[in-house]
């Protein structure tokens, strides 16, 4: 029974020999290189197959699929991931597509939600805080926040403090049955990553981060490598799309922009660990098309900048 934990014993004791006899700075430089590799793997494997997530293919998807269908397709993309969007008419479904996740090895990367100034008031919220704890899944509620009448005249410090009411009361609620709050960035001033940061900072609260969005960063790319740093510690997910043109950008499928190769390659190079989303939303009328060909777009960036290790992940879709 204990042939394997003696075996590592005198695995570990000839290392120790080993390092016993070879210069103190030869042990560092070992150090230093395995820590390099490590930080490589990560690097290259950020944008591995497994790591996406799928995102906008619930109301983007002109064949309608139901939960099961929807689960499938992404079964036979490789697709381990879902981040769920949703209109009016697919909440008597929140049940199912919970259930038909979980039947085909998915994971509810995240729940969508806008919210109000008075999110406590919202019936759709309780009932997402509801399903949410019925499963017993632990996610992310991506949430844009849409400021109430008035906020345009208040200083700054005014707006993160009006702001942070709503942001703090769906924050504390998803606390209570361990799920995360994304802050969304889908235009105004709530979606700014300077703004956002200043609410994580007043607040607090150890469950709420960013998700950072290719697609809504039109008016933001300019100065992604300045503010990117800044919100790397908060991030919980990425979600990337092809960006063409100048300043604002036009979004495109990944691969199709002359913008986002350069916002992807910051990213490699970066610690983020996180996953990254593939977004369907306005590219193709069938969402499986819209997600192969935003896949076939990165992996063109992966071939580029040469991450052997994340294109190995994946394999050719029919």
């Amino acid at each position: 029974m204990q042939t394997g934990f003696s075996n590592n014993n005198m695995l570990f004791s000839g290392i120790i020999l080993i390092l016993k006899k070879i210069k103190p700075y030869a042990v560092l430089l070992i150090l230093l290189c395995s820590v390099s590799f490590v930080r490589q793997q990560n690097r290259q494997n950020v944008f591995a197959r497994e790591n996406l997530i799928a995102w906008c293919i619930v109301p983007f998807d002109s064949k309608e699929r139901n939960a099961a269908q929807r689960a499938e397709m992404l079964n036979r993309l490789g697709i381990t991931k879902l981040a769920y969007d949703w209109r009016e008419k697919h909440i008597p479904y929140f049940d199912e597509e919970i259930k038909q996740l979980k039947s085909h090895g998915i994971a509810l990367q995240a729940f969508w939600y806008a919210s109000g100034p008075s999110p406590e008031k919202d019936e759709n919220l309780q009932t997402i805080l509801a399903v949410l704890k019925r499963h017993n899944v632990k996610t992310q509620l991506w949430s844009m926040f849409i400021p109430g009448s008035g906020f345009d005249t208040l200083t700054q410090q005014q707006k993160i403090e009006k702001m942070s009411v709503a942001v703090a009361y769906i924050a504390d609620r998803l606390n209570e049955i361990g799920c995360t709050l994304g802050l969304y960035n889908h235009g105004g001033w709530s979606s700014e990553p300077e703004n956002q940061l200043a609410m994580i900072e007043y607040l607090k609260r150890p469950n709420i981060g960013i998700v950072y969005n290719f697609s809504h960063s039109e008016e933001q790319i300019h100065r992604f490598p300045e503010f990117y740093p800044k919100i790397l510690p908060h991030l919980l997910a990425i979600n990337i799309t092809g960006l063409k043109g100048g300043y604002p950008a036009q979004v495109v499928p990944v691969g199709e922009g002359n913008i986002e190769a350069k916002m992807i390659d910051i990213i490699r190079k970066s610690n983020y660990k996180g996953p990254i989303g593939i977004i369907n939303e306005n590219f193709a009328p069938d969402a499986e098309d819209g997600l192969k060909w935003n896949m076939e777009g990165l992996m063109k960036i992966l071939t580029d900048q040469r991450d052997k290790e994340a294109l190995k992940t994946y394999r050719q879709t029919k």
